[in-house]
């Protein structure tokens, strides 16, 4: 394929090189078979899973580095958000009375790295990079994916201590992309329960039983750091179960839509990172 200054497909800056293992997943290939099987493999694993991982697609070396540079801001500049929510954030859902079962309280507590805080990091680097985003594209059969204009939404890092959690929700975008940067030394574990409601069926009584833990249907996943993650969350009911020991868990999430321009209200901010 030939290649342009303009081409998303231009010869790629060393750094990306260095982030992703290109050998193992030739992104920047996008003509070739290699690239061809791993698109139609990631779109059947979503299909019959609900998610696919590239696992090991950042290099260790850079695994090291991401996370050291990190490791500051999370200590001493992140944002605590804690929040006491039901299953769907909302304070009401219309036709369910305040004491129904779906609506029970629960916690989320994690440190938020904002992505006006990492402008030169490798992170920014891949979330940016044309390949990636058009191979999200294809992997989730979307006609193009854009990067936010979000100066703090479009790539946060979240890390979750001893103790903390991210409770059951449903996403509010139809998949989320996150890339596992540390797993805790116990804990942490990612949970899921599988087209718990759709578009036309709420399933308000069966939410209920999930979040009073008697859902018999509730999947484990454990990936390594290192994995892309794409997870269809929008009908899918998932959390991050609490954290042990004094290695925290460290996820990244990068945020892409399928229109480009979107940002996140002054309110939105405000409950997310606790400023605008």
């Amino acid at each position: 394929m030939a290649t342009s200054e303009s081409s998303p497909y231009s010869p790629f800056a060393s750094a990306v090189e260095e982030i992703i293992d290109l050998d193992r997943y030739p992104l920047h290939q996008p003509d070739s078979s290699a690239y061809r099987d791993l698109a139609e493999g990631c779109r059947t694993a979503l299909c019959a899973d609900g998610l696919f991982d590239l696992a090991g697609l950042i290099r260790p070396s850079a695994m090291t580095r991401i996370v050291q540079r990190l490791r500051r801001t999370i200590d001493s500049d992140s944002f605590t958000h804690r929040r006491a929510h039901n299953i769907y954030f909302l304070p009401t859902v219309p036709g369910l009375s305040p004491d129904h079962p779906a609506l029970r309280t629960m916690e989320t507590i994690n440190r938020t790295v904002c992505a006006d805080q990492m402008v030169d990091s490798e992170l920014t680097t891949l979330y940016e990079w044309a390949p990636l985003r058009l191979f999200l594209a294809a992997a989730t059969d979307h006609a193009e994916l854009f990067t936010m204009d979000d100066e703090l939404a479009r790539i946060n890092v979240m890390s979750y201590r001893d103790g903390e959690a991210l409770n059951w929700h449903f996403d509010r975008s139809e998949f989320t992309t996150t890339l596992l940067l540390q797993q805790p030394t116990d804990g942490g574990m990612f949970e899921f329960r599988r087209d718990l409601r759709s578009d036309a069926e709420a399933n308000h009584d069966a939410v209920g039983r999930l979040v009073a833990g008697l859902d018999d249907k509730v999947r484990r996943h454990r990936t390594e750091p290192g994995a892309l993650t794409v997870f269809a969350g929008h009908h899918t009911a998932h959390r991050v179960t609490p954290t042990r020991g004094e290695r925290d868990r460290v996820v990244a999430v990068f945020s892409y839509y399928e229109r480009p321009g979107v940002v996140f209200t002054s309110a939105e901010r405000m409950g997310f990172y606790g400023r605008a």
